[in-house]
């Protein structure tokens, strides 16, 4: 089904990832300059009253931007945003999925509202977010 197609319960978004890995998280310390050691430093996480570190947040919403992305080239994406739910441990699988909410027009375009998850192997949801989606290429002009 098209982009264009879409309606109210279709779930155009949905994409699987292996598990976080320590080497993942310490690259993206390096990426995205945040240094805490919560994430990488398990002696600290530790002496923070956890048992081992856990992926940024950040990291998390970007898996999801990415599956989001996968369904809608980038120039389509008109917002997206998230509330973080809860933290995800190193080996967590993550499943993000999109479910399309409503569907009407805006500034001239046909636009998908989206309600967006992304979930542990265990159904622990980590992320919860909204996409506004442009269903139409944009006008030449």
């Amino acid at each position: 089904m098209g982009a264009q197609q879409l309606k109210p319960g279709d779930a155009p978004v949905r994409r699987a990832f292996g598990p976080v890995t320590r080497h993942e998280l310490a690259l993206y310390c390096g990426a995205s300059g945040d240094h805490n050691p919560i994430h990488v430093d398990i002696d600290f996480a530790r002496r923070s009253g956890f048992d081992d570190v856990f992926a940024h947040g950040m990291f998390i919403m970007a898996r999801l931007g990415m599956a989001l992305n996968d369904a809608f080239p980038a120039d389509r994406i008109r917002a997206f945003g998230v509330r973080f739910v809860s933290i995800t441990q190193v080996g967590a699988e993550i499943t993000c999925e999109g479910v399309v909410t409503a569907v009407d027009e805006t500034d001239g375009e046909r636009r998908a509202r989206l309600e967006l998850t992304a979930k542990d192997q265990h159904g622990d949801v980590k992320l919860r977010g909204e996409a506004v989606v442009a269903l139409d290429p944009a006008p030449a002009g």
